[in-house]
């Protein structure tokens, strides 16, 4: 059981799940986030991923976390997400032990993941939330630096700060996000590869694989 919906705080996902008797590795996609995470008891930061990442199915184990888009992870953790990429990090070694305990034994995580996130709460760079809306959109993320009169060195390093990675990594991230969504969607994969902006298919299929670690067609199954 999987199940997602807004968070009150801006550019924020709550989402929780329960793993059910049975359940398959879960291939987990990268996204250009970063999340907060409670697990049956403990807490951790579920760094920014720049390739899939596998998770063993534990029947019967319970999540319930945050997910921070649009680089506003960095602000409430402390730490750059350069720090935390491709990292499972637990969250006591970047926050306080006692706040950290007073999370992972609350009855209702969900609520106490986000009072704890409010209070640490900073307003994104605006740029950050510019840029990463050009890479959703598929959009040249190039143009958002020059309308804002930044150098590509500039962009680099405070991408680096809010994603993990910079503007061309973030890009090609979000492009297999709509590729996944397409195909998913019963899209052709030579009308996913030419809407999703690939070159062709075949660039489309060895940017799967080197992403997600399989072919498309192992994703969707």
């Amino acid at each position: 059981m999987y199940e997602e919906w807004t968070s009150p705080l801006p550019h924020v996902v709550a989402w929780r799940s329960v793993t059910p008797a049975g359940a398959a590795p879960k291939r987990i996609l990268p996204d250009g986030c970063l999340d907060l995470i409670w697990h049956d008891g403990t807490v951790f930061v579920a760094g920014p991923d720049t390739t899939a990442q596998i998770g063993p199915p534990s029947p019967g184990s319970r999540y319930a976390a945050l997910r921070f888009g649009a680089g506003t992870g960095p602000g409430v953790l402390g730490v750059p997400a350069s720090e935390l990429v491709d990292r499972r990090v637990p969250l006591e070694a970047l926050w306080p032990a006692a706040e950290v305990r007073a999370v992972a034994g609350a009855a209702d995580p969900i609520a106490a993941l986000t009072a704890a996130a409010t209070r640490r709460w900073q307003e994104p760079d605006p740029l950050m939330v510019a840029l990463a809306g050009a890479a959703r959109a598929g959009r040249p993320v190039a143009a958002v630096a020059e309308r804002c009169g930044l150098s590509p060195r500039q962009l680099q390093r405070r991408s680096n700060t809010a994603f993990g990675y910079g503007p061309k990594t973030l890009h090609r991230i979000m492009r297999l996000q709509r590729a996944v969504a397409l195909a998913r969607a019963g899209r052709p994969f030579a009308a996913v590869s030419a809407d999703a902006g690939y070159a062709d298919q075949a660039h489309l299929a060895r940017e799967v694989r080197a992403m997600a670690g399989v072919p498309l067609t192992a994703l969707l199954r």
